[in-house]
């Protein structure tokens, strides 16, 4: 196997689906001596998290939580399910 020119290399299938590497699952390199481990990361993402403080106060809408919610509550008229 080798690594591509942007320091890139595919985990086997059978090797992602054993250890539940599923697609954005953090994983961790560890060194010991001349080894280099991969590991399922067990610290939880923080991506979420990241995203929501990069977006907070950017809105341009000034409405309660409760008319948001009011909003995200209404059904859609009969005869126009896709609305």
């Amino acid at each position: 196997m080798r690594i591509t020119s942007k320091g890139q290399v595919t985990v086997p299938l059978e090797v992602r689906e054993k250890m539940g590497l599923f697609p954005d699952t953090e994983v961790e390199f560890k060194i010991a001596g001349n080894k280099v481990w991969l590991t399922k990361s067990e610290t939880r993402s923080r991506r979420g998290r990241n995203l929501v403080e990069r977006l907070r106060g950017r809105a341009t809408v000034k409405m309660s939580t409760d008319e948001i919610m009011s909003l995200t509550r209404k059904r859609a008229p009969r005869g126009n399910p896709g609305r």
